[in-house]
Parts: structure tokens; sequence; C-alpha cells
């Protein structure tokens, strides 16, 4: 009998070739069907998988395939940020965006861990990755946090300026959400330590050694005290974002991880508190899988 591992591998690498074959990673039936059969086929958390025993060839392509989905969400969100800003009320139509259940059901989990971590709720939050269509800041600011400040933050002005636009005629966002254009690696510590909350896209860091360079920065510039947010996989989920260890935290206390047994979102979370004078407890990392 055909190991599962090895199955996987052999579909993915498939996948992975009929993806490469692909004229545009623009949005597309053709392009939605075959990263919809990615998404589809790495779901399942029955199956676990030894990334270290892999051989440089798949791990090559799993790092690869990280980046296509990336370049292929920054289209997709382009167009639909484009579309929508262009009517008279965009974010009465952002439900329609193609995975936003996935977003809502994802921030809903990430403020419920928020809130277990921290005693007061954040006056500002950093949204690092931000990207042309903010929908986890938009869902956090209107459905979770109506009163906090967001600071989000992305490398590339057109992104900004479409998110900028969809938001703009709402007056509530308009004046609680803040656009930057700035690389995160040139974010000082006069910048970051003035969030009591930083949030990591899980598309900033498209190969592992970028991921920790990204969280490297981060500790070296948030305030003490101050929390992490940031998505990782788990499982056949790491063909799809990288996977972020306790041991990639160095600096912080990793508060919780949870890796969602569900398809209801495909990210797991991960918390962290900054290490320094402001921390008063260190707690044992807490591990967490579960359904929402």
């Amino acid at each position: 009998m055909a190991c599962p591992e090895n199955q996987f591998v052999t579909q993915i690498t498939e996948l992975y070739e009929k993806i490469l074959k692909l004229e545009s990673l623009k949005p597309s039936k053709e392009v939605d069907t075959l990263f919809g059969q990615r998404i589809t086929m790495c779901l399942p958390t029955d199956t676990q998988i030894d990334f270290s025993k892999m051989s440089q060839d798949v791990q090559d392509m799993r790092s690869n395939l990280i980046k296509l989905r990336g370049e292929a969400v920054g289209y997709l969100e382009q167009h639909f940020s484009k579309l929508w800003g262009s009517l008279e009320d965009p974010l009465n139509h952002i439900d329609r965006f193609p995975t936003y259940a996935n977003y809502l059901n994802l921030s809903k989990l990430e403020y419920d861990l928020l809130t277990q971590h921290t005693t007061h709720v954040p006056t500002k939050i950093a949204f690092v990755g931000s990207g042309p269509m903010p929908l986890s800041s938009i869902i956090l600011a209107k459905s979770h946090l109506p009163n906090t400040m967001f600071h989000n933050f992305d490398i590339d002005p057109q992104a900004n300026a479409l998110a900028s636009h969809l938001i703009s005629r709402d007056p509530d966002l308009s004046a609680r959400m803040i656009f930057h254009t700035t690389d995160l690696l040139k974010m000082t510590k006069e910048v970051l330590s003035d969030y009591d909350v930083v949030f990591l896209a899980a598309l900033v860091g498209l190969d592992k050694k970028a991921k920790i360079k990204a969280i490297e920065h981060l500790e070296k510039h948030m305030a003490p005290g101050s929390l992490l947010m940031l998505r990782s996989g788990h499982g056949l989920r790491g063909f799809l974002y990288h996977i972020v260890d306790p041991c990639d935290l160095k600096g912080f206390e990793v508060l919780t991880m949870y890796h969602p047994m569900t398809d209801a979102f495909v990210n797991s979370v991960v918390v962290a508190r900054k290490l320094g004078t402001q921390t008063t407890t260190v707690r044992d990392s807490e591990v967490r899988s579960g359904q929402i």
C-alpha cells in the first residue's frame, strides 16, 4: 500500500506542474480551479508530513507554490478592490470576495485569542502586509474593535491606494484606518513600539528565511509586552503557508498556537508576547487544535 505522504507529494507535484504551465496568475476559471484544488488537497488534518525529510526538490517546489499563490492572491485582491472601489458603496460588496467566509471565521478566532491575552482593548493595531483588499483589518475594525485605530502597512503603493479608496466612503473606517507604504525591514523602533498589537500577514515573507527575518526585525523593534499575531501552516497546510515554530520566535513568549481542524479557514494562528521589562509573567506555550 502506498504511503499517504508519498501519494500526497505525487499529487501536489502533478498540480504544481499544471500551475507552472499557466500563462498568467490573474483571476480566471483555470487559475481559480487549480489553486482551489491545491487548497482542497491540503485541507485534511489526519495526514502528517515531515518536511525535514523531504527532498530538496520537493522543498523548493513547496516554497515556489507558496510564492505563486501569493502572486495569484495579489492579483485577485487587486481585481476585486478595483471593481468594488468603482461602486457607490464598496464595502457593501466585500462579502462577495471568494474567501470572505474564511476571513470572517479567522478574524473571529484571532479576536477571541487576542482578548484572552490582553487586559485592555488595544488602542492602536499595526497590520503588516495588508494588501489591496485589507479584509482582516476591515472585519476586525467593524465587528470586533469599534474604537481601535488600525495602521495598515504594505510595501506596494498601488495596494495601499486601492485599499484606502475602498474604505474612503465609510465615515467610521476612513477615520480609523491609516495606510503606510513602507518595507517592514525599514520600520524603526519609533514606529513599531507604538502599537499594542502587531499582526503579520501570512504572505509576508514568501520563503522561510524571509519570514524569520521579518520576525527577527519585529522582535528588535516592538515594545516589550506587546503582542504579535501571526498566521502559519500546519501539517499538509504547510504547502499553503510557511510553518512558524516556537523556536522561530526568539525573544517572544509563545502564548498560543492554534491549529484548525476544519476548513472554516486554513491558517494556524500564533499569539506571542514580546519579552522585556514590561512582561510580568512567563507561561508555558499553549498548543490548541479545535473547531469553530
